[in-house]
């Protein structure tokens, strides 16, 4: 990320600063950008020390992981695997010809002429047969157990103290890490100061906090006596691996790191708030009720309105706070999947608890079925298909979502192509799991459709609105048994 901020000199000259997230090639500095707000005196007391403790660490785990001998135990054990499933493979395809030789036999017993006491013999040894094969089986796993018995606790031991190794380096890394956070020094239009590690204790900060362009412009501009009057981050080059990221596109301060830090650094300076959601212009009767009973509500929510208000502000305009007004006696309303903000669309509303588990149960069983309609930005080469990307909350960048096959939750989405355009493409959207974000990560993910959703301002392009919408809904009734489906025309 980059940024530029406008300021203001004691003699009123306007003028602006330029600076860079992180590093710039592999520095801290650069001619004509900020410099970034850690100590350099107080960091290189410490920090080269403790870098060469983190590669040394760094050094034994590779050795654990791909020294010469926990390889050769892998490959050792490999082999050994594989010329035991042979072996167990061998003794299965005979067994299963005994058996069906057994089979057979205990057929003609069953249709002979041979005497009772003759026959019981018979099925005896059949059983006899039977048992020995199971034993004979116990006898080769237990033998193949042992045999990989040694090699496996070697590669446990190894296993156990890459553990360790990891453990000792995590804890260490986060010692230097908190440490050098108390280097970061960080003022405020006030003319006050503090340290980074104070404003997140007893915590370290977060990786990557207070480095951040809007950090280092303040931090610079104040040093200088300059006034910040307006700021501005984009991103520059090739999109991040993480994806929702554009080249020369605009992105607000990322949550996890700024939202301690730019607070206070803007105290003391006459700012706007940040925007709220304008509710001003949807009209006082929505939602519109589509359909009504004693135990659930249908609704087509405009966009624009919250589904249900936050945890912290439990009257603000909403769908939920309109319909609590709307029916009072109603104490349990219960919104099923809400939609964000910028998403219009059904809503269904449960009027109890046992109907809203009722409908959870039939969305979770793909027994009910929602259906989006959208604008990408973007042609896709296909007509149909679906996307199976696991999905895990960004930490470092709430409330954006990303891809991540080894911590995400399963996530999929079938699409269905509807039209075209030169530029763009409108898809039907099935989401068959209930993932934050789900279907806009998967349109704008490479590694899905590659195209974000028209008016996505956190994975692709702002545009006036979002272009998503819940078109429709199919479900069986919980209390009538009856399957209903409803419907609202796209406003786009």
């Amino acid at each position: 990320m980059f940024g530029v901020l406008v300021v203001a000199a004691p003699d009123g000259r306007i003028g602006y600063l330029c600076g860079f997230s992180g590093m710039l090639g592999e520095s801290w500095y650069a001619d004509g950008f900020a410099p970034p707000l850690f100590d350099p005196v107080a960091r290189d007391a410490f920090w080269p020390a403790g870098q060469a403790e983190l590669d040394a660490l760094d050094e034994r785990h590779a050795e654990l992981v791909d020294g010469a001998e926990p390889v050769v135990l892998r490959a050792r054990l490999a082999e050994l695997t594989a010329r035991q499933a042979e072996a167990a493979t061998e003794l299965s395809t005979r067994h299963e010809a005994n058996r069906r030789c057994r089979h057979d036999a205990r057929g003609r017993l069953a249709e002979g002429t041979r005497g009772e006491d003759e026959r019981r013999e018979a099925l005896h040894a059949l059983g006899q047969e039977s048992r020995a094969d199971a034993a004979e089986r116990r006898r080769l796993e237990l033998a193949h157990q042992q045999e990989r018995e040694a090699l496996e606790s070697a590669l446990r031991a190894f296993d156990t103290r890459r553990a360790e190794l990891e453990h000792l380096r995590a804890e260490r890394s986060r010692q230097l890490w908190q440490q050098i956070a108390y280097s970061y020094v960080i003022p405020n239009a006030r003319g006050e100061e503090r340290t980074l590690g104070v404003m997140f204790a007893p915590e370290p900060p977060p990786g990557g906090a207070g480095d951040c362009a809007a950090p280092k412009l303040l931090g610079q501009a104040y040093r200088h006596q300059l006034k910040p009057l307006a700021l501005a981050e984009f991103w520059w080059g090739a999109p991040p691996l993480t994806g929702g990221r554009q080249a020369g596109e605009y992105y607000p301060a990322c949550r996890s790191k700024c939202g301690a830090v730019l607070p206070y650094m803007l105290e003391g300076l006459s700012v706007d708030l940040a925007p709220l959601p304008d509710t001003a212009a949807i009209p006082e009767d929505a939602p519109r009720v589509l359909y009504e009973d004693p135990w659930l509500l249908v609704v087509d929510k405009p966009c624009g309105l919250l589904s249900i208000p936050g945890r912290h502000d439990s009257l603000r305009d909403s769908v939920l706070v309109r319909l609590r007004r709307r029916y009072p006696e109603d104490a349990e309303l219960l919104v099923m999947h809400p939609l964000e903000v910028d998403i219009s669309g059904l809503l269904l509303v449960a009027r109890d608890p046992e109907t809203h588990a009722a409908l959870q149960r039939q969305f979770a069983r793909q027994e009910a079925d929602k259906r989006y309609v959208a604008w990408l930005d973007g042609l896709l080469p296909g007509d149909q298909g679906t996307v199976e990307l696991p999905l895990r909350a960004d930490v470092e960048h709430r409330p954006r979502q990303r891809v991540d096959p080894l911590h995400g939750k399963r996530a999929i989405t079938q699409w269905y192509v509807v039209r075209r355009t030169d530029t763009q493409t409108r898809v039907s959207l099935f989401p068959r799991t209930d993932r934050p974000h789900q279907l806009r990560v998967h349109a704008a993910d490479p590694l899905g459709l590659g195209a974000p959703i028209v008016g996505d301002r956190l994975y692709g392009h702002d545009a006036a609105r979002l272009m998503l919408h819940a078109e429709a809904v199919t479900f069986l009734h919980p209390r009538k048994n009856e399957r209903l489906e409803f419907q609202s025309p796209a406003p786009f």
